[in-house]
């Protein structure tokens, strides 16, 4: 049977034109708005967590909802195809339907979409609901709630959700008839009618006034359109144009691109109208349609799948995850994993597996700056604090950078051994050292903030590090720059993520290089 069948009536605006989800599909800024609502849902990977007693929560794989949900919801359709069709029922229609299929032990193993036209809630005295549902044979099935998934999308009963293309008909006629009357228009090369002809004479019937009209149609019309045409008797042609500016629709079709892109809560420039989109918003913009479109759609269907799938009492939540609609550049990003690694709320590993990398030995820990510590914990009894690199002092820093001070290291007396005496050549050797490894780490840091890449970075840290070193340490110069191509070897095959290591790969190699011990 053809879906003809199973199409909606549809409402005729006031423009006269029958509205239905299909015919505002035909509007190019309706269905780049659904299309972009679709596709944003289908590429958000799908997460399954399991709530822990200390707050916390585990991303699982390996439960049957979500491989349900992110891997194979039917047997024809990926989760993707299966996802971007029920985002253009709900962003049409807004309804979407699903008839759950079960095995013999009660977990669903399919989902199958029901198209929204071809189902119907029917109300029971007693408040519950089913649903009607026309098969592809053409016959009606009658299912219990239980048996349909349901998504409703702004609803004012609480039973249906409301169609956006119906409650904004108005708005799709108006576009619609826009859309037709400039087509017929352009057709009839922009003019409403090709002409008159004024004749000296006077023709004898009516019969004889349509032939010449016809005869006129014919030579002005078809393949003989912008002939020459060739008069008698004193006849004369005259042509009617109409001016360009007459003839555009394109301020009254903007007005309707922003009209639709409203209604679906889209900003304009997704949809490729610019006109309103300047360097500076355009980021704002993205950032407004993640937190005030696709936040409220995912919250719905996080929602309705836990209420649907996950019993009581299990500890299970779904959630979308937005990390790729928030995704910066690469200097953005780099700012963040670092901030997140120097604070400790986030390892080295953990950027690691975000920016598409395998994890590393070693890097699962989250680190701590020497100069924090919990609350209450006591000073050390000598009363002194340890010495940090003041990262957070910007004029600190900025010495370190700009004005280092080389430090002569001078011949000391060895460690008694009967008095137990510290050796102070290996202390001034040591804070020496420190400082080199803080001016690298501050040097590298600059440079990547700057918005080079890690390579130029590490180039203009060690660019003139080499003498510095050299007259800092009081070692050869080749020594110097021996040291300073094994720390450019360890970053460049580290990238960012060796920075957070930086500091104690140098004073492991300055301690070699100076011949003093570090601890």
């Amino acid at each position: 049977m053809d879906d003809f069948w199973f199409s909606p009536v549809g409402v005729r605006s006031a423009s006269g034109t029958l509205v239905t989800p299909e015919a505002a599909l035909r509007l190019s800024a309706c269905y780049a708005c659904v299309r972009i609502l679709a596709e944003t849902i289908a590429s958000m990977p799908i997460v399954v967590y399991r709530r822990r007693a200390d707050g916390g929560k585990d991303r699982i794989v390996d439960h049957w909802l979500y491989h349900l949900l992110a891997v194979r919801p039917n047997q024809y359709q990926t989760s993707f195809e299966w996802r971007e069709m029920m985002m253009g029922h709900l962003g049409l229609r807004g309804n979407a339907y699903n008839q759950i299929v079960s095995d013999y032990r009660g977990r669903v193993t399919d989902l199958i979409p029901v198209h929204p036209d071809k189902i119907a809630m029917e109300v029971l005295t007693s408040g519950d609901y089913r649903y009607r549902v026309t098969m592809l044979d053409g016959n009606q099935q009658i299912m219990n709630r239980g048996d349909i998934w349901h998504i409703r999308g702004l609803s004012s009963d609480g039973y249906m959700g409301l169609s956006p293309i119906s409650m904004a008909r108005e708005t799709f006629g108006a576009a619609l008839a826009t859309q037709e009357y400039s087509g017929r228009f352009f057709k009839n090369d922009a003019r409403p009618t090709s002409g008159w002809l004024k004749f000296p004479g006077q023709l004898k019937d009516v019969e004889a006034r349509e032939n010449l009209r016809a005869q006129m149609q014919r030579h002005l019309s078809g393949s003989n359109q912008g002939k020459v045409l060739i008069l008698d008797n004193g006849m004369e042609y005259n042509a009617i144009g109409v001016s360009n500016k007459d003839a555009q629709f394109l301020e009254l079709r903007q007005f309707q691109v922003t009209e639709i892109a409203r209604l679906f809560r889209i900003p304009p420039h997704m949809i490729g109208d610019l006109s309103k989109a300047t360097f500076s918003n355009i980021e704002h913009q993205g950032l407004d349609f993640v937190k005030h479109t696709m936040t409220p759609w995912t919250e719905r269907w996080e929602a309705s799948i836990e209420r649907e799938f996950v019993p009581d009492g299990e500890a299970l939540e779904v959630e979308f995850d937005f990390f790729g609609l928030l995704r910066g550049d690469t200097p953005s990003r780099s700012a963040y994993y670092q901030s997140g690694i120097a604070a400790g709320w986030l390892t080295c590993n953990e950027a690691r597996i975000a920016e598409g990398m395998n994890p590393l030995p070693g890097l699962d820990e989250p680190l701590r700056a020497l100069n924090m510590a919990p609350a209450g914990t006591p000073k050390p009894k000598n009363g002194n604090q340890p010495d940090v690199a003041h990262e957070a002092d910007p004029v600190h820093a900025e010495q370190i950078l700009s004005e280092p001070e080389p430090v002569q290291v001078e011949a000391a007396e060895p460690e008694d051994p009967e008095t137990k005496e510290p050796n102070h050549l290996n202390v001034i050797a040591a804070r020496v050292a420190e400082r080199i490894a803080r001016k690298e780490v501050m040097a590298v840091r600059k440079a990547i903030s700057q918005g080079k890449t890690m390579k130029d970075a590490i180039q203009q840290a060690y660019q003139t590090h080499g003498r510095y070193v050299s007259e800092s340490m009081a070692v050869s110069q080749g020594a110097a720059e021996a040291y300073c191509d094994e720390m450019k070897a360890f970053l460049e095959s580290g990238g960012e993520s060796a920075i957070a290591w930086m500091e104690e790969k140098s004073m492991k190699e300055l301690s070699r290089l100076g011949g003093f011990t570090h601890e």
